[in-house]
């Protein structure tokens, strides 16, 4: 078997058999502290894809740097075929400063593929575009909620692709969501350069969340070994095929005041269902926010105090509410036998 050449990155180079934590520098402080982006690449000895796995695009999703972190401590990863490069903080100053955004208040996943010489937000995304995502076969982008709504475990994929509706069906969250590409999002930029991700969204910005966590990582490890990556041994099977949602919708609180939630993310509800009510602060006027069509609870608010138009439930329509069921016990039967973290553990 001929010898695999060193994978390059930034101005380094990775020996087959090896891997390495690398620096990538993006920027320098206005105390004269640098930042980098810093990337863990994991050659194998032997050829295959190269896939990466990002997270903290947006800084205050922790949820994808808790699973990249039990992602590069896998044991197969010793036997692996092919690269992976892991990037579990993106946008470090947002990281930093538990934010979503960057110093300069753009969004990170709105300003790519970004240039060489633009305002911080487009350096950064053009140096993820120029050495991840151009060296990279598939991508799997980890996101999480903003900060005071959660998300169901679920794969968004863009509409008509059937490659990318195998994988998320490998990857076996409960949910994939049709979505479409967003300009300016690294999805986009990725399409346009010939590469396609898979986005997975679960839980809540600045929270921790072990059933999201546990999916995603055992996702991952499905979609490494479909592609001949890793051996099977420890990867788990999904029992259950997920359910496709072809269209969702956000139910808005009817006044202000006080949400009181009924129904929890993963429940499936029927058309009339009540979700929730809410209240104003004395007692004198309440509304309740009521299913418009049936289907599955794929996020909602955990706030509260909600505000006239607030969103408080994500709908999503199912075909079948057998199937739907099957996807979400499937989900928890995953994690039953499992401990779960103490709380030093976690912090």
């Amino acid at each position: 078997m001929p010898n695999r050449t060193a994978f390059a990155i930034g101005a380094e180079e990775i020996e087959p058999g090896t891997r390495r934590t690398i620096d990538l520098p993006v920027s320098v402080l206005s105390d004269h502290t640098p930042v980098n982006m810093s990337v863990h690449v994991v050659h194998g000895r032997r050829a295959g894809p190269v896939i990466f796995v990002s997270a903290g695009i947006h800084g205050d999703e922790v949820i994808g740097v808790e699973i990249i972190r039990r992602l590069l401590r896998t044991p197969s990863l010793k036997s692996l075929r092919g690269t992976l490069i892991a990037i579990p903080i993106v946008n470090a100053f947002g990281f930093i400063s538990r934010s979503r955004y960057l110093p300069d208040r753009r969004d990170l996943n709105r300003v790519f593929p970004g240039g060489k010489t633009g305002p911080l937000a487009s350096r950064l995304a053009h140096l993820f575009v120029e050495e991840i995502v151009a060296k990279s076969d598939l991508g799997i982008d980890l996101h999480s909620a903003a900060i005071h709504r959660t998300n169901y475990p679920q794969i968004r994929i863009s509409p008509d692709s059937p490659e990318m509706e195998a994988l998320a069906t490998v990857f076996g969250a409960p949910i994939v969501i049709e979505s479409p590409l967003r300009e300016g999002s690294l999805r986009q930029a990725a399409k346009d350069a010939g590469r396609d991700v898979l986005l997975y969204e679960a839980g809540e910005g600045l929270r921790f969340d072990e059933v999201s966590v546990r999916a995603g990582l055992a996702g991952i490890l499905r979609v490494m070994n479909h592609l001949d990556m890793i051996p099977a041994k420890g990867v788990s099977r999904a029992k259950a095929e997920p359910q496709f949602c072809k269209s969702s919708k956000w139910l808005r609180a009817p006044i202000g005041g006080l949400l009181r939630v009924f129904r929890a993310d993963g429940d499936l509800v029927r058309k009339g269902d009540i979700l929730a009510a809410v209240s104003d602060p004395f007692g004198e006027q309440e509304e309740t926010v009521t299913a418009p069509f049936s289907g599955i609870v794929i996020g909602r608010a955990v706030m509260p105090v909600v505000n006239e138009g607030d969103a408080v439930f994500h709908l999503g329509r199912v075909r079948s509410f057998a199937k739907a069921g099957d996807a979400v016990d499937d989900l928890n039967s995953q994690l039953e036998d499992d401990p779960m973290f103490y709380e030093d553990e976690i912090i």
